[in-house]
């Protein structure tokens, strides 16, 4: 169901996406950007639209949506990887593994089916809690962010935060409360709370340099 906590929420994640994809683009750079943050978001959307291969479509905004998030995904990747020859030149060497693996272990215990799908479903969620760290470090790395990269981040952020609220709707709207989702989306916001705060101080001073 739709309402104005979730739109928002798609808002910024197809704002963050846009930003990216402009910053590379007019910088024909991707000095700053992970690739390996891409690379987990990939993983995410192809583990948690599993369902188009069933052609289970749903309603035509998820479809549409579904369908931007993993081609801009898979676009990203493939501009990123074109305007930067040595990518491990920009310290792009966040270990994923420490990620991919205990997010699978979580969804092999928190999940609502024992079945490919559900298992996947809620694999995609707990990844996408922690799928910027790779961003985050590289940010960190260098100690100042590019303007557009920073705003990436935050949209990127936003985008996940909108669903807090979105999920409370839904449950005195609805009376569903999806427990792995709410879990998932508050430990992702919790990753991205030191980033928020250094956001608001250093951005709104006209500063981006960022703390190493």
């Amino acid at each position: 169901m739709l309402n104005i906590f979730r739109i928002s929420g798609d808002v910024a994640h197809l704002v963050s996406i846009i930003i990216l994809i402009h910053s590379v683009e007019t910088k024909k750079s991707a000095k700053g950007i992970s690739l390996k943050t891409q690379l987990l978001y990939a993983l995410v959307f192809i583990t948690r639209y599993l369902s188009l291969l069933k052609l289970e479509f749903g309603s035509v905004y998820n479809t549409l949506m579904k369908l931007f998030f993993l081609g801009s995904t898979f676009y990203s990747i493939f501009i990123i990887k074109k305007y930067t020859r040595e990518i491990t030149q920009y310290v792009d060497d966040f270990k994923i593994g420490y990620l991919v693996a205990p997010c699978f272990v979580a969804a092999l215990v928190f999940n609502y089916k024992f079945t490919v799908i559900e298992i996947a479903w809620s694999f995609s969620l707990w990844l996408e809690a922690v799928a910027i760290l790779p961003q985050l470090f590289v940010l960190q790395s260098q100690g100042q962010g590019d303007l557009l990269t920073v705003h990436y981040i935050f949209a990127l952020g936003l985008y996940r935060a909108f669903y807090i609220p979105n999920w409370v709707y839904r449950y005195f709207t609805e009376e569903r409360l999806d427990i792995i989702s709410v879990a998932a989306g508050v430990l992702q916001t919790l990753v991205y709370s030191d980033f928020f705060y250094v956001y608001y101080n250093k951005v709104f001073k006209n500063s981006l340099k960022l703390p190493a």
